[in-house]
């Protein structure tokens, strides 16, 4: 069983994802806190705790902070930040911390259960320990991945989507493709097809620019910053 902290600062909230967690198979809520410092010391008090779904606005000081003073702690304890928090720098924080999933309110349970069942196929593959080929590493960064990009179409790697995803998160404005391949160390023409997939599905927003010769140069952005 997968035992889960649910921070945040609203109770109503705070037991409504609760509820959500507990409705999938093997999670199970093990408390609830509803400010920075509550959740700190839930995190002291509960040894086997696996997981926490954390808040970034909390009354006391952010989720963020939560996670810094965890880790300095020595607390290696799991983190998907849960929060309206949408702006590129508290994402790029949360990747930089050690988050390992990042879902944004409102969502409808579908969403969370996502994130967990992705996060419960990241411990399967993690069990067994040991030294792991390129094949493995990949299985395991594509459970990580699996909640990011549902729906992927035949052909199409949820680690490399996820690559796209956390370059164009992580950078200051639009990209091409190339200078996604310059980051990711995929082929451009990776590169080309996968935003392309995401400028689709509007997760990522096209833009031109228009230079002195030919045609156009398309670049990307991360659809929640556009």
């Amino acid at each position: 069983m997968i035992e889960v902290l649910v921070v945040d600062d609203d109770i109503r909230v705070a037991r409504v994802n609760a509820a959500y967690v507990e409705k999938v198979a093997g999670f199970h809520v093990a408390g609830e806190a509803h400010s920075a410092a509550e959740a700190l010391q839930q995190v002291e008090a509960l040894p086997q705790l696996d997981l926490v779904l954390l808040d970034h606005y909390l009354p006391d000081d952010t989720g963020l902070a939560v996670v810094q003073e965890m880790r300095r702690r020595g607390h290696q304890t799991d983190v998907i930040m849960v929060t309206a928090a949408r702006d590129v720098s508290t994402v790029q924080a949360a990747m930089r911390h050690g988050a390992l999933q990042y879902l944004v309110k409102p969502f409808a349970f579908a969403g969370l259960r996502a994130k967990l069942e992705a996060y419960a196929a990241l411990r399967r593959t993690l069990d067994g320990g040991g030294e792991a080929e390129q094949a493995e590493v990949d299985r395991i960064f594509g459970a990580l991945s699996a909640g990011s990009e549902p729906g992927l179409p035949k052909g199409h790697s949820p680690t490399t989507a996820e690559a796209v995803r956390r370059a164009l998160l992580s950078a200051e404005g639009p990209l091409s493709a190339q200078e996604i391949a310059d980051r990711t160390g995929l082929s451009r023409q990776t590169s080309q097809r996968y935003l392309k997939l995401l400028e689709r599905t509007g997760r990522a927003t096209l833009s031109l620019r228009y230079g002195d010769a030919g045609r156009p140069e398309h670049r990307y952005v991360w659809a929640t910053r556009a």
